[in-house]
């Protein structure tokens, strides 16, 4: 060993660091965890509440780590000594732990689920309550920061890095090994920062990877840096972190930081610890990492005064944030529902609008002359107009690229456009939409594919996490992305390529949901949700890409179709017809020969309510026909709608016409015996009409 000493020979390797700045931070997040458990956890101002200690010298000296102004960081629950170190103020944690008003979320969220939009710094990008969720918006932020410099020529972007931060229970979830694959993959400037606490909640960590190591696990992967040591130990930790992120900003590669750090209290506030020990809980607290920076610290780099000032200092701030928390008033319930969608206030961060993005001149009438389209050109040729005139926009997803898409409809833009803009992702849907959040959330517009809608079923948390996103945030977050989500029937059927179930997206709040039901719509549709500032599902029909009865010229490069307004397929006296997507046709055929209107909805959310109540109430009569199963199906929404505001006006009972709620059948019979048959429209036509 050194003459100098093993501490000694320690600082000799440690990057530069604001040591007074970390020992006060570590000192401030103390205070308030100790405030929370002893006084507003007790007096029910806190109703949630996440202890860091043991956690919270390694995260503070992360924090300090990051210097770019477009780094990004994205945590768990266990975060706030990070966001303490990226400067946000104790008053705004603790107003957001007491969920009053302002805050992370304006007390819509609970208070350890953080977000920072800094404009002068490092952001904290918005967290999920799902565990191991964080982990591909995170990649996608660090995917949009090599786009944006070498795509889009922007320097800035040359040096920042995405950084996601999770416990070892993280690392056996979906996003974990999904993100994973695209930072290694794609070489992205991505850390994962890994705190081994050794339990998730009470499982061990054993249970959680193998060897309880998933660094050692993890040690041969490709592209992938593999750092590992005491999260614990001030100069360890300072020259770990140090490393990774010098690795992640210089070599524009993925790091794995996993530091094992004692977790000094429960999960939770409630959390008794009961699984453990009183030998595991003793050995834990004698790696606490304050007394060790303490030890550390002085009398080398300050005095024991100094040190005493600090947590003084601190003592007095959250004394200071305490009360100015506590004559915060509590959250206006009259303001509950804003920020659901855009509503005219710009949201801080992330999509294109955030960054001044004005739409080209729109028409809403569409040419009506030129060659008829089907479907799948004209969403094609929409996708390479927009690709042509906004540099943001990405289209990507399983078999996008060469192979054009298994429905064709991404045919050649790939090799129009580059391979950066059109590109396939790796077999993960969750990927697929975590990583789209992210690239929307640095301000580009992701056009990510779901290739059936059955297959959008392993990314619904990411789905709903979207969609929640700028409600949740108050309006500081939005990630409008454009999903794209092929489904339904075609020549024959099956459980896993035939599904609908578009009311699961109506009933996820924060999505505009698009059902066309033939090109010209398509195209409008499409054109809004690209030049929008929303969250859209855009359902591209099976039966209906290259049905004769939904070709249509095309409607021009500047046509916009707003949502929320039906389209009068024709009009009669006798009945309404409401339907969507591929009933559309058949229900024009069911009603020949009958005074009927049909309105085709064309969008689900919003859907135009106004319209299918003015012609019920001039029809008397209604019938609702969709592909989705009949219970719960977005039918009965509509139905209850007409109940209620036309009951005075029918004739006769409202009445829905959908699948038995069975899963889509294979077999061409049937599946025709299943789904909603024109001479089974017109039976139901003639029953109301005769009522």
């Amino acid at each position: 060993m050194s003459a100098l000493g093993k501490r000694d020979e320690a600082r000799l390797n440690l990057p530069k660091i604001d040591w007074r700045r970390a020992a006060y931070l570590l000192q401030l997040s103390r205070k308030l965890d100790a405030l929370e458990e002893t006084t507003l956890v007790p007096e029910r101002k806190v109703l949630y509440q996440f202890s860091a200690r043991g956690h919270d010298l390694a995260q503070i000296l992360l924090g300090l780590a990051l210097d770019h102004p477009h780094d990004a960081i994205c945590g768990y629950y266990r975060s706030r000594p990070a966001l303490l170190a990226l400067g946000v103020p104790p008053t705004e944690a603790l107003v957001s732990s007491m969920a009053r008003a302002g805050g992370y979320s304006d007390g819509r969220d609970i208070g350890v689920v953080f977000n920072y939009p800094n404009p002068s710094g490092t952001s904290a990008l918005p967290m999920c309550g799902g565990v191991g969720a964080q982990f591909t918006p995170t990649c996608g932020w660090a995917q949009a920061l090599t786009y944006r410099q070498s795509v889009l020529g922007e320097a800035e972007y040359g040096e920042a890095i995405s950084v996601a931060l999770g416990g070892d229970g993280s690392v056996a979830t979906n996003g974990f090994w999904s993100a994973l694959t695209m930072a290694t993959t794609l070489k992205l400037p991505m850390l994962f920062y890994i705190e081994d606490n050794g339990y998730g909640i009470s499982v061990p960590s054993d249970l959680q990877t193998p060897g309880a190591d998933i660094a050692a696990n993890l040690a041969s992967f490709r592209n992938l840096n593999v750092l590992s040591g005491d999260g614990a130990d001030p100069a360890e930790a300072a020259s770990l972190i140090g490393e990774a992120v010098a690795h992640v900003r210089g070599q524009r590669r993925p790091a794995l930081l996993r530091l094992r750090v004692p977790r000094l209290e429960g999960h939770s506030f409630q959390d008794t610890q009961t699984y453990k020990s009183k030998d595991v809980i003793a050995a834990e607290w004698t790696r606490d990492p304050l007394p060790r920076l303490r030890d550390f610290l002085v009398p080398r780099e300050m005095s024991e005064a100094e040190w005493t000032g600090l947590e003084a200092e601190a003592q007095g701030a959250v004394e200071a944030a305490r009360g100015e928390a506590e004559a915060r008033a509590l959250p206006d319930p009259a303001r509950l529902t804003e920020h659901v969608f855009f509503d005219g206030a710009l949201q801080t961060m992330g999509g294109q609008w955030a960054e001044a993005y004005v739409p080209p001149h729109t028409g809403a009438t569409p040419s009506e002359e030129g060659q008829r389209l089907n479907m799948v050109t004209a969403i094609r040729r929409t996708l390479d107009h927009e690709l042509t005139i906004n540099p943001r926009v990405m289209v990507f997803g399983e078999d996008v690229g060469p192979k054009g898409g298994v429905h064709a409809v991404t045919l050649g833009l790939q090799q129009r456009h580059g391979a950066e803009r059109v590109f396939d992702t790796s077999l993960s849907e969750e990927g697929i939409i975590g990583r789209a959040v992210g690239l929307a959330l640095a301000g580009l517009v992701p056009v990510p594919e779901i290739q059936f809608r059955k297959y959008a079923d392993p990314a619904m948390e990411q789905l709903n996490d979207c969609g929640t996103l700028r409600w949740r945030t108050n309006n500081r977050f939005a990630a409008p992305i454009v999903v794209r989500v092929a489904g339904g029937f075609f020549k024959c059927g099956d459980p896993w390529h035939s599904q609908t179930n578009e009311v699961q997206f109506v009933h996820a709040p924060g999505w505009k949901v698009a059902m066309p039901s033939n090109a010209a719509d398509a195209v409008g549709l499409l054109r809004a949700a690209l030049r929008g500032n929303d969250p859209v599902i855009f359902f591209e029909h099976r039966a209906m890409l290259d049905a004769a009865s939904a070709r249509r010229p095309y409607p021009g490069d500047d046509y916009v179709l707003e949502f929320g307004r039906a389209r009068a397929v024709r009009e009669g006296g006798d009945l309404t017809i409401v339907t969507w997507g591929a009933m559309v046709e058949r229900c024009e055929e069911a009603a020949e020969g009958f005074s009927a209107t049909i309105l085709d909805l064309r969008t689900l959310m919003p859907w135009d309510r106004a319209a299918v109540l003015k012609s019920v109430k001039q029809t008397r009569r209604c019938l609702i026909v969709h592909e989705d199963l009949m219970s719960a199906g977005f039918g009965a929404e509509i139905a209850a709608t007409v109940a209620s505001d036309a009951f005075m006006d029918l004739d006769a009972p409202v009445s829905r016409l959908a699948m038995p709620d069975i899963p889509s059948p294979h077999n061409p019979v049937l599946m025709e015996a299943a789904v909603p048959s024109v001479a089974r429209i017109r039976a139901k036509i003639e029953e109301l009409v005769r009522f």
